[in-house]
C-alpha cells in the first residue's frame, strides 16, 4: 500500500458523516451550487455546510470556483468515486 494510515484516515474524514455524504450526492445531482444554496437545499445551518464543504475540499471531493462574491462547489472525480463506493455497501 502506497499511501499511509495517516492519509487514508483523512480520506475517510472527509465522508464520515451523514451530511456530508448528502452533499456529495446533491453535488453529484447539481454542481456548481454555492453554499447558501447546498444550505438552504439540506436545511442546514450555513457554517456547518461551511465546515463540511472545507473537509470535502480537504480531502479532495469537492472543488472551489469563485466567480465574483459567490463561490460555486463542485464535486470531483475523486468525491464521485466514494460516492459510488458507498452506494456499493449499502
Amino acid at each position: 500500500m502506497n499511501k499511509s494510515y495517516y492519509q487514508i484516515e483523512r480520506v475517510v474524514k472527509g465522508f464520515a458523516n451523514h451530511r456530508r455524504i448528502e452533499i456529495l450526492e446533491l453535488l453529484s445531482k447539481n454542481p456548481e451550487m454555492s453554499l447558501a444554496d447546498i444550505a438552504k437545499t439540506l436545511n442546514i445551518n450555513f457554517r456547518t455546510a461551511s465546515d463540511h464543504i472545507r473537509k470535502m475540499a480537504t480531502s479532495g471531493f469537492v472543488i472551489k470556483r469563485s466567480e465574483g462574491l459567490v463561490v460555486h462547489h463542485k464535486i470531483t472525480i475523486k468525491g464521485a468515486s466514494v460516492l459510488n463506493f458507498l452506494k456499493t455497501i449499502i
